[in-house]
């Protein structure tokens, strides 16, 4: 691998995560560069050009569903000429920037293997059409899928022309303070859902922070007493390493559509860890493979078990803050991006 030249393709760039992947890259494979889709030449008119498309691509093609793509063939193009890479990890997802076809085309003419970090596809079970044109029209561009989902994993697998592993999240260590004051009971950062709404109603008596998007949209939904407790922003890097060190119990509440598929491993629970927070985060079976429940992290499979964990632990605080320093040193151990890249390059 050592003569390989790795690109990662980040379709989520939003977030750190395909940036933090390609720094420990890096460490390994030194020919290894970060191009985050969003950044590249879009095309012209593209909100008129897509209305267009979809409404000829809807009435004459008579096509379900029709995605055009941000990022112009050239753009792609010149990527190519200039990267030649051997290898291309792509974060999230393709079909939102670039044409497919064309994407097939060159990699047929440059030779280079495609692969996928599967990241949050669970966010398309909601949305059947999307969904069929990500599996049908994506996901077979692949030599292998790298899948953040134990569950989604083998559904991928259930169809005969894909291949996917399971491949969990990490995250980088933070570094945690000499001194730690815990001002804040608990604290939940996430955009707005309505399973999370539901749990959190749960949870008005306490001491709680909200951070996070979408949630204005929804006030009509929440009580008074919750709206109060929300911070309509979203936070990351150091403000929430910040908000994380402070926090007794860091809640973590997967999306409806994360739920409805029986899966919870998501990045809040590895940052967490990370950062020696204590982690209450909803059951999956997915977490008893990676951690041991009551000692590294601790769980709650419904809205009267999290009353009653939330309640316990913000009154053992020895208890609490055992379970977080074993539940940072086992991280420490097996899921900085370090480790989990060594793997990853020996599934490559």
């Amino acid at each position: 691998m050592q003569n390989k030249k790795i690109l990662v393709l980040d379709g989520i760039s939003g977030i750190s995560l395909g940036q933090e992947i390609t720094s420990a890259l890096q460490n390994y494979i030194k020919d290894t560069y970060y191009i985050a889709s969003e950044k590249l030449e879009k095309k012209s008119f593209y909100k008129l050009s897509s209305a267009v498309k979809k409404a000829f691509n809807r009435q004459f093609l008579k096509k379900d569903y029709y995605r055009n793509p941000k990022i112009t063939s050239h753009a792609l193009q010149k990527l190519m000429q200039e990267q030649q890479p051997d290898i291309i990890l792509v974060i999230g997802f393709l079909y939102r920037f670039f044409d497919l076809q064309l994407m097939q085309t060159i990699k047929q003419q440059y030779g280079f293997k495609l692969y996928l970090y599967d990241t949050d596809s669970c966010n398309l079970f909601n949305n059947k059409r999307e969904l069929v044109y990500y599996y049908t029209e994506e996901l077979p561009l692949y030599d292998h899928i790298f899948s953040f989902s134990k569950t989604t994993t083998e559904f991928i697998n259930k169809n005969d022309q894909l291949n996917a592993s399971y491949f969990p999240f990490g995250a980088n260590p933070i570094e945690v303070p000499a001194t730690i004051e815990k001002s804040l009971d608990v604290l939940f950062v996430g955009s707005a859902d309505m399973r999370r709404i539901f749990l959190l109603e749960h949870l008005v008596d306490h001491q709680i922070y909200i951070y996070g998007s979408k949630w204005q949209r929804n006030n009509a939904l929440i009580s008074a007493q919750l709206q109060d407790k929300i911070n309509y922003q979203p936070v990351w890097g150091n403000q929430l390493h910040s908000l994380l060190h402070q926090s007794k119990i860091i809640l973590n509440i997967t999306r409806s559509t994360f739920y409805g598929v029986e899966t919870g491993v998501n990045l809040r629970i590895f940052e967490t860890l990370a950062a020696q927070g204590f982690l209450l985060t909803e059951y999956c079976s997915e977490l008893n493979e990676l951690f041991e429940i009551g000692k590294h992290i601790e769980t709650y499979r419904d809205s009267e078990e999290l009353n009653d964990k939330v309640n316990y632990y913000l009154k053992h605080d020895r208890e609490r803050e055992k379970i977080a320093l074993q539940g940072h040193q086992y991280f420490m151990k097996n899921y900085t991006w370090n480790h989990r890249i060594k793997e990853l390059l020996g599934k490559l």
